[in-house]
């Protein structure tokens, strides 16, 4: 058992630029006579197709579920232009994938198959009872602005199976973002993937933001392309400009960051951060608006002492941490450089056993959210 707990995990990382040398890093760093899984998540600037193909040959018939990321976050914390991954042992873990390849055309019907299909996979390997001992995870193409049509759809079937996952970025330049699955990566697709523990485990979300007086009432949407036309009855842009206390000119990555709107929900505040601003001086959101919703002013608190107390929470629910797989939005990481915490976060997550990505968005329970650390932490049985 020992030995067993030993091997439960193995993580790894490598900035080798070229994809050959990549795979053979990993997989070297990650194959074991026990190794039943391999989730990863890699920087865009690789060359995908022949990232994909090297990886599949590395890790032969070993399943690998991964995506494009907007930074990673390694064993060593931080990371930019590299690759993060984490082995998991079958001893520990019954584990099913699958890709969602029709986003448009993702069913309810759909969904049950694939999550009854999963469920069955993971009761045969006898590991653990699937009722406590079973969450979901997915990975979706961040640009596909489908994810609230398939987060509510899977939601529907998985009932009381917790969920997490993080879109897929791309790095400073989001045009392309990417999937991981069978040797390939794919576009407008996503992947779920099942996983059936006896290890203690807790999927959990936590965000550093307050919420502010001022509301903004969007009075106008494109709800397809999640874009914001007017706020209060006036341009977007120049609405949330004026809120900020500065020219419309001037918005930036660094004045949504640190600048966040949230829709309420009940007693819980979900961020819909922005994206960019438009020519036509319109807003468009990493997550779902709707004309109507109310949109309230979030306030930043340093990012690291609610991490501080998020690991303290999962610590004295759980015992200690051995892992802790992480979907932290990529204006977290925007905003601990502009605040210069950067290296101060990445130096905890390190020490913490923190590895993932910085993504496009997080889903938590069926829900798609921006601006949160969201992920699953494991522990040993007490």
């Amino acid at each position: 058992m020992q030995q067993i707990l030993a091997d439960c995990f193995q993580t790894a990382m490598t900035d080798v630029a070229d994809p050959e040398l990549a795979a053979q890093s990993l997989a070297s760093q990650l194959l074991h006579p026990h190794l039943g899984f391999v989730l990863f998540f890699c920087s865009a600037h690789y060359p995908l197709e022949r990232l994909g193909a090297a990886l599949e040959q590395h890790f032969g018939g070993v399943m690998l579920v991964g995506c494009t990321t907007a930074g990673e976050i390694t064993p060593q914390g931080y990371g930019r232009g590299c690759i993060s991954a984490v082995g998991f042992d079958c001893r520990a873990f019954a584990i099913d994938s699958t890709l969602i390849s029709a986003l448009d055309d993702f069913s309810l019907v759909d969904a049950q198959a694939v999550v009854d299909r999963m469920l069955n996979h993971c009761r045969q390997a006898r590991l653990a009872p699937i009722k406590g001992h079973t969450f979901a995870l997915t990975l979706l193409d961040g640009l596909s602005s489908r994810e609230e049509v398939v987060l509510a759809t899977l939601g529907a079937t998985l009932g009381s199976i917790p969920h997490f996952g993080g879109s897929a970025g791309g790095d400073d330049h989001p045009v392309h973002t990417y999937v991981y699955y069978q040797g390939r990566f794919h576009s407008a697709a996503a992947v779920v993937v099942m996983v059936n523990t006896w290890l203690d485990f807790e999927v959990f979300t936590t965000h550093n933001l307050q919420a502010k007086a001022e509301k903004l009432v969007v009075t106008a949407a494109d709800n397809d392309r999640r874009t914001v036309l007017e706020l209060n009855a006036e341009p977007a842009a120049q609405e949330y400009a004026r809120l900020v206390g500065v020219p419309v000119e001037q918005l930036s990555n660094a004045t949504f960051a640190l600048n966040a709107l949230a829709v309420r929900i009940r007693d819980q505040f979900y961020v819909r951060s922005i994206q960019r601003v438009n020519a036509d001086g319109s807003l468009t959101f990493y997550c779902a608006v709707d004309t109507g919703i109310v949109l309230t002013a979030m306030a930043s608190r340093p990012l690291l002492p609610d991490l501080q107390k998020q690991m303290a929470q999962l610590r004295q629910r759980l015992g200690e941490p051995v892992l802790i797989i992480a979907c932290d939005c990529v204006l977290r990481r925007l905003e601990a450089e502009l605040r210069g915490q950067d290296s101060e976060l990445a130096a905890y997550m390190a020490s913490n056993a923190i590895v993932g990505f910085n993504t496009y968005g997080e889903q938590f329970n069926g829900m798609h959210i921006n601006q949160t650390f969201t992920g699953v932490a494991f522990a040993y049985p007490g």
